[in-house]
């Protein structure tokens, strides 16, 4: 069942689910910020409308600084920009940021711990059409092994909108992963969201559940329906929500693994150097358990629509049930 204490979206097995990207959660959040302090600037690499930072450029055009197509220069002047005060937000897509920038981002931001929050939009394979050129499976890997920053990838718009408000607080570095198409709102204006902080969203009616899920970003509602098909199996299961990669909340995820002795992670991102790597490196050190990893298996992606990608690269509902399955069997 629903973990009733999150207060989740009552409709999220109904077919008439709101649907909405996460970007626009991104947009939402960077214009309530806006409101709160004077000190949030918006910086863009010339695609403000596709990364929703025009809601934030039309209210505070003083604030907002298009750099064009230059994404070296996009974080470097942010980083300038914190070094005298500001809170910078600096979007593109992540196959540009961090895909093209990762040194800038390393030397000027990083490094001298400063405050900027780089925003990658249209992360994943459900870009589609785009073709692999432009899917980022690699972002998640490339930020969480820097020092200082925090690496957040929400599960939908709402959540986009909390972590947003939340990041523009923290004084610290950030990376916020968002995808560009429509998913399922999981949660509700009333459901938490803390920064380093995983809940559980799914669990037993009664008694301890036998597989962890633990997912990160867009594969959330994936997972959830899978975890209610398996109960109907007789297959118990909770589906944690680890939208904070880093920091990881190692105390929630080893509390898991010591219940269910037996773990999924799902992401939208290359396996190698994903959250699914991140969750094996806290249990490998506390807690070693077996570990099915659904992302993607060492390969680039390629054009097609979302769902027709999702499940050629084996992330969709049916491939997690099957992962749940395998550990299963491996289960000491």
């Amino acid at each position: 069942m629903l973990n009733p204490k999150l207060k989740l979206n009552p409709k999220i097995f109904n077919d008439d689910v709101e649907q909405v990207p996460i970007r626009k959660g991104f947009g939402q959040g960077l214009l309530i910020a806006g409101g709160v302090s004077e000190n949030v600037v918006g910086l863009c690499a010339d695609l403000t409308e596709s990364t929703q930072m025009n809601l934030f450029a039309e209210k505070f055009p003083n604030r907002f600084i298009q750099v064009g197509v230059a994404e070296q220069n996009l974080v470097t002047v942010a980083s300038g920009m914190a070094a005298m005060g500001k809170i910078p937000f600096c979007s593109s897509y992540a196959m540009f940021s961090p895909g093209r920038n990762w040194e800038q981002i390393r030397t000027t931001i990083t490094y001298n711990d400063r405050p900027v929050k780089i925003v990658g939009s249209h992360s994943g394979i459900s870009v589609g059409p785009d073709g692999g050129t432009h899917q980022a499976l690699e972002d998640i890997a490339l930020m969480r092994v820097m020092p200082n920053v925090d690496v957040i990838s929400p599960c939908d718009a709402l959540e986009a909108k909390k972590a947003t408000i939340a990041l523009a607080k923290t004084g610290k570095p950030a990376y916020l992963r968002l995808v560009r198409e429509k998913t399922p709102i999981i949660t509700t204006e009333e459901t938490p969201m803390q920064i380093g902080k995983a809940e559980i969203f799914w669990m037993p009616d009664v008694g301890l559940a036998q597989v962890g899920i633990i997912v990160t970003g867009g594969l959330m509602s994936h997972a959830l329906f899978a975890a209610k098909e398996l109960e109907q199996e007789g297959i118990k299961t909770k589906v944690m929500n680890l939208s904070s990669i880093k920091p990881i909340d190692s105390e929630a995820i080893v509390a898991l693994a010591k219940e269910c002795k037996a773990i999924v992670t799902a992401e939208e991102h290359q396996i190698a150097g994903g959250m699914g790597s991140a969750v094996a490196e806290v249990l490998a050190a506390n807690y070693p358990t077996a570990i099915e990893f659904i992302g993607v298996h060492d390969r680039f992606g390629q054009s097609g629509t979302p769902k027709e990608l999702i499940e050629h690269y084996g992330m969709g509902k049916n491939s997690i049930k099957e992962a749940v399955r395998k550990v299963l069997k491996r289960k000491i």
